[in-house]
């Protein structure tokens, strides 16, 4: 899976940093994570395709996180694009984009389906799964973890040779975990192919102040998005705008036990995070802080 940081900002845009959206690349398409004001141009920077399938999840119904939805059905219309599109959000994200898109006169040139959900599964299909818990924010704001189905286990070419076993739509079913048949002979896919591998997890709890619903959404993910807004100076702006300091995001990933932490929401008052990176890393030494159009594959 491939994650793009499209907006790495909060509350207001600044010369660095836009506001908040994220995109993963799955083997099921592209899922986005909010879609502030300017994603769209972002979203074309990153070369992410208009056409391809995709699902938007908002967190919460605050401008800096829903703003760039209108904006994005607007350019891929005119991109050409034609493929359906699924909107999930909070109560008030229907109306909110239907309100939008008819008041300016925008007809959409493709289908756009809205879900409003809560917490709970959100998403099933073949390539992943999505879950979603309430965050601490003050007013209705949901946290999601995307879960990769497990991956068929490693294929051997070695073996499959050693056992004389022709290159080509065999190797294919074996890696799909099917056994074939070759002179007579019945061989099993796990004798060529490994055990499956586990599908990756990405979790993403912006706008949130520290809470034990987040923990247990994130528990074992590969790569934690946490609000990292402030730093431990302006621990009382956290607590009262509900957000969370670095250091107490940095907390969170410890206790979920995930293999990195991608701090992001930056407040514009910082304008080098070198201060936030070094609180973070203190306590979870495998915390970065996210910019704008970072691109990352998880392995």
């Amino acid at each position: 899976m491939r994650v793009t940081f499209l907006g790495t900002g909060g509350s207001v845009p600044t010369k660095k940093r836009n506001l908040p959206s994220l995109t993963v690349r799955t083997d099921g398409g592209l899922v986005m994570f909010d879609c502030g004001e300017g994603t769209q141009k972002q979203f074309l920077i990153a070369k992410l395709g208009f056409n391809r399938q995709m699902k938007i999840l908002v967190s919460h119904m605050h401008a800096d996180h829903v703003l760039g939805i209108p904006g994005l059905l607007h350019s891929m219309s005119f991109m050409g694009r034609r493929r359906e599109l699924e909107i999930y959000g909070p109560p008030g994200i229907r109306e909110f984009v239907e309100c939008s898109t008819e008041t300016v006169k925008f007809r959409s040139m493709f289908p756009v389906r809205i879900f409003e959900v809560h917490a709970g599964a959100v998403v099933r299909s073949d390539a992943y799964a999505i879950q979603a818990a309430w965050a601490d924010h003050g007013i209705p704001c949901l946290s999601y973890a995307l879960v990769e189905a497990d991956k068929p286990g490693r294929f051997y070419p070695a073996r499959a040779r050693r056992l004389r076993i022709p290159k080509g739509p065999l190797w294919k079913n074996l890696q799909m975990g099917k056994s074939v048949k070759v002179g007579g002979r019945r061989i099993a896919a796990s004798t060529v192919v490994g055990p499956p591998r586990k599908g990756l997890k990405i979790s993403y709890a912006i706008d949130t102040r520290p809470c034990d619903r987040v923990v247990q959404l994130a528990m074992g993910s590969d790569l934690l998005v946490h609000d990292g807004t402030f730093g431990a100076d302006a621990a009382d702006r956290a607590r009262e705008y509900g957000h969370s300091t670095v250091v107490e995001a940095a907390r969170i990933a410890k206790r979920s036990r995930c293999r990195n932490l991608a701090l992001t929401h930056t407040s514009a008052i910082y304008d080098d995070p070198s201060q936030l990176l070094r609180e973070a890393k203190k306590v979870f030494p495998r915390a970065f802080v996210a910019e704008d159009l970072q691109s990352m594959e998880l392995p």
